[in-house]
This record gives structure tokens, sequence and C-alpha cells, in this order.
């Protein structure tokens, strides 16, 4: 086996070795990154949703005071506000979701679904969590959700503590059996955010696709570039010098010198057979005397 195929299976194997860890990097990277950006994504959902709930608190309801105790009315309510803002939203991004979840909502439409229910669950059994952040298959694909309490303080404890405290407008709209029975403090649902992974995942498989391109034609590149090297500077001085060294073998003085072109190592071996080649030439002389 030649010295030029031995070193490009070592390189080859170092260079699959150093490809497929550099790949397998940049896929976790990539990945890590998706996640990141969608997170950011529902995190961003998820502060929009408490500025108009604030905004519906401290602006709207005090407006609608007055008309309340006549009618309910929930645009007057910052939780109703804040989904009815992302369900506009939904009809034109479908795949986004915002719901605040309720085990016992005073609205049918809020009723938390099982897996909903688990996260509310979570949040009454650890106290000190205030934040879950999750993957789900969903028919739309993979997606991620975050998910934040809901703590009942204030006049919502009021309203919802029992049918006889809360407005005779809402007890008329919405009845006497669902949301009511709520404790001060109690986390009742949770604010839910999910937004889609797949924008995401697919802008990260094609930056690994590209980043896969690019591995494979540099070391294309470099393959490329040692065997002209190795070519240039080593193999052919080598067979230079080894073919005169042959016709010199069979006592054929008139071969060319050996080249004195290639790199410091091959110069010295040449001065070495020119040396070697002058002694002959002189030992022939000897002896033909």
């Amino acid at each position: 086996m030649s010295l030029v195929v031995r070193i490009n299976l070592v390189l080859g194997v170092v260079s699959i070795a150093a490809a497929g860890l550099a790949a397998y990097s940049c896929r976790l990277i990539l990945e890590d990154n998706a996640r990141r950006e969608v997170l950011a994504e529902a995190g961003l959902m998820m502060d929009s949703a408490a500025a108009i709930r604030s905004y519906t608190a401290s602006e709207i309801l005090p407006l609608l005071e007055q008309p309340m105790r006549d009618s309910f009315l929930p645009q007057g309510i910052p939780f109703y506000a804040a989904t009815q803002n992302f369900l506009r939203l939904r009809e034109h991004h479908p795949q986004y979701m915002y719901k605040e979840a309720t085990l016992n909502p005073t609205n049918p439409r809020d009723r938390a679904a099982d897996w909903e229910a688990d996260i509310i669950q979570r949040f009454r059994n650890e106290a000190a969590l205030t934040e879950v952040v999750g993957e789900r298959e969903t028919p739309m694909g993979k997606s991620l959700y975050l998910a934040r309490p809901i703590r009942i303080s204030g006049e919502c404890a009021e309203c919802h503590g029992s049918p006889a405290a809360a407005p005779a407008s809402m007890v008329a709209r919405y009845g006497r059996d669902n949301g009511f029975g709520w404790q001060d403090r109690e986390i009742v649902g949770a604010q839910v955010v999910s937004v889609p992974f797949t924008d995401a995942t697919a802008n990260a498989e094609r930056a690994f696709h590209a980043f896969l391109i690019a591995l494979a034609a540099t070391f294309a590149a470099i393959f490329v570039a040692l065997n002209v090297l190795l070519y240039a500077f080593l193999v052919r001085p080598v067979r230079r010098i080894a073919h005169t060294a042959e016709r010199l073998s069979m006592g054929d003085m008139s071969a060319a010198e050996f080249p004195r072109d290639g790199p410091t190592e091959i110069a010295s071996l040449v001065r070495s057979f020119n040396r070697m080649r002058t002694s002959l030439d002189k030992a022939m002389r000897f002896l033909d005397r």
C-alpha cells in the first residue's frame, strides 16, 4: 500500500470522526437555539396577554362599572379581554394558542383540557412553581407550551366566592353552577400559551443541511489540496529519485542527476544521493584503471 493511500485512509477516518462530531454538536446547538427562539416567542405572547389584562383592569373596567350594575359586560373582565384578543390573532395564525384554562370556569369555553388540568394540578401541588415549559404533539405538529398559574385575589375572590356575593348580572348570564367556590390566593387555573415548533425546526434543518454541505465541501477541498501537495512535494520527487537510482544501480552512469528541487527533507536526501553517486563514480573509475 502506497504512502499516499495510507495518508488518505488515515485522513479519511479522522475526517469522518471529526465531521460526525461537528455535525452532532451543530444539530444540538441548532435545536437548542430553535427551542430558545420558540420559548422567547411564547414569553412575548404571555407578556402581551398580561399587558392586555392590565390595560383592561386599569382603563376599561372603571368605565364599565356603572353599566355593569345593570348588566354583566364581559369586555371589562381582564381575562376575557386577553382571551378575545388572542382569538382574533388565531384567525390569521391558527397554530398559536392562548387560553386561561380553569378547572371550574364561569365561561365553559375556558374549561381546562386534560393536559391543561395536569398543569394546573402541578401548580397546586408545588406552591413555589411559577412557570412550566413543555412540548406536546398537536394536529399541526409539535408545539411548545408555556404556562403560568392563575391565582385568585381581591375582587375576583369576592365575585367567585359564592353566587350570592357575585353580581346579579353575572349570575344571570352564566348561572349559579360554575365559577364559584374559589378561595382567596387559591390557584384555580393556568395561563397557557402554545407556539408551534414547525417554523423554528424547519429553519434549524435548513441551517443544518447548509452546514453539512459546507463541511463536506471543506473536507473535499482539504483532500484535494493535500493530495496535490503530496504529489508535488513528495510523490513526484521520490519517483524521480527512484528512477535515477534504478538506472545507477544497473551501471548507467549517464543517468541525469538527482532532482534538486523539493522541500528541505527531499533536498537533503538528494544531496546524500548525489554524494553517493559521486563516490560511486570515483570508485568505478578507479576500478577501470
